[in-house]
């Protein structure tokens, strides 16, 4: 119990985007490249738990990888399994249109499937850079609402004009921006991305995560400076309660530890009240994600 006029506990810290892969089970064919060569290994929670503990994070949520609902039923047994997890964004066709609920079915029917908290799929590989306007997947998204779920927009900034479309034709989906989609950081541009950011951060129901931009930063030379700019517009656009941290461990490993990824959002967030950072560092995702009691 608290002492009468006590300081009161601490906001739970969660980090909202962090994957594993098992290349015994699942081979990663993306990793096969020279600048993934760190992180070209087997990657699980247990590696993770150390440096999440350490860095103060109590709950997680894990992100698909591969656009398999096979891998995403085993995300879902394993967070069960982990009380580190508290949700896993999954995947789904959404190009199936209205038969994405089916999917979503038999996921949420399966170990863990109460674990279900979001669906994402990659839309910054797809070569349409409106792939999100198109029928069928404007179907899936629309299912994906009715299931009571988030979408993660995974986009490069070319594709913001059709994300800010979709945000505005889905008012009932609750969308969840990757990574700031991705801003041209090593270049130090910030144009056209920030004027498209603050039109996607008009939509009420699009949230954003602080995550994924030191493997857009020069990787060898980057500094907290160097990300500042876009961490400040995001602050401006979107505002505390609706950004959340997110480490993108272990993709974040080539250009930094957990630790130092921990360390920069605290530094980009240094300006803020204390319940502002207990949103960003928390309160944020628990409630968008709804994430299930720990």
């Amino acid at each position: 119990m608290t002492p009468a006029g006590g300081p009161g506990p601490r906001p739970v810290r969660v980090d909202a985007h962090h994957h594993v892969w098992d290349l015994g089970r699942r081979p990663q064919p993306w990793l096969d490249t020279a600048r993934t060569a760190a992180i070209h290994r087997t990657l699980l929670l247990e590696d993770l738990a150390g440096p999440a503990a350490a860095a103060g994070i109590d709950r997680t949520v894990l992100v698909q990888v591969l656009p398999d609902t096979g891998e995403t039923a085993e995300f879902l047994a394993l967070a069960a399994g982990d009380a580190l997890v508290a949700g896993v964004v999954g995947w789904a066709d959404l190009t199936l249109g209205p038969a994405v609920a089916e999917q979503l079915d038999r996921l949420r029917a399966g170990p863990g499937g109460h674990l279900l908290v979001g669906v994402r799929h990659l839309v910054q590989g797809e070569a349409d850079p409106r792939w999100l306007c198109r029928p069928d997947v404007r179907a899936g998204l629309a299912a994906v609402a009715a299931a009571g779920l988030a979408y993660d927009l995974l986009v490069l900034p070319r594709q913001l004009p059709a994300a800010i479309e979709t945000a505005r034709a889905l008012p009932e989906l609750t969308f969840v921006l990757d990574h700031l989609a991705k801003p041209p950081i090593a270049s130090g541009a910030t144009e056209p991305w920030a004027g498209l950011i603050t039109a996607l951060a008009e939509r009420p129901n699009v949230h954003a995560k602080l995550s994924g931009l030191v493997t857009e930063a020069d990787w060898e030379r980057w500094r907290v400076a160097d990300l500042r700019p876009y961490a400040d517009h995001a602050l401006t656009a979107f505002g505390p309660r609706r950004l959340m941290f997110g480490s993108d461990w272990p993709v974040c490993l080539p250009a930094a530890s957990y630790a130092r990824v921990a360390e920069t959002a605290g530094e980009l967030l240094a300006g803020l009240g204390g319940t502002e950072r207990a949103e960003v560092f928390g309160g944020t995702a628990e409630r968008v994600y709804r994430l299930p009691p720990g």
